[in-house]
């Protein structure tokens, strides 16, 4: 299935962060752990339009590898993969 996203809003993929003891060894992700804060755009919408019916543009792109609010975008799953649908405003700042 292919997200398409409406609007201004965002289709964020999460980035994983492994977490690695001195010794090398991988600690398990636990439900106790906050949220991710950072991700990969992998899909945008157009655009929101203003009450006059112009469009203001996207700052993001696809692939852009992002910074957002803690608890702003929802989460979505599709099928076995986990997503994040956020709103522009919701966008910090892109990774560079």
């Amino acid at each position: 299935m292919k997200l398409k996203p409406i609007s201004d809003h965002i289709v964020i993929e999460p980035l994983k962060e492994e977490e690695k003891t001195k010794g090398g060894i991988f600690l398990p992700q636990t439900s106790g752990k906050e949220k991710p804060e950072q991700g990969t755009v992998i899909a945008v919408g157009p655009g929101k339009k203003t009450s006059s019916g112009e469009l203001i543009s996207m700052e993001v792109k696809n692939g852009d590898k992002v910074i957002f609010t803690k608890y702003g975008p929802q989460e979505i799953k599709v099928g076995d993969k986990e997503y994040l649908i956020a709103s522009q405003d919701d966008i910090l700042a892109i990774i560079e």
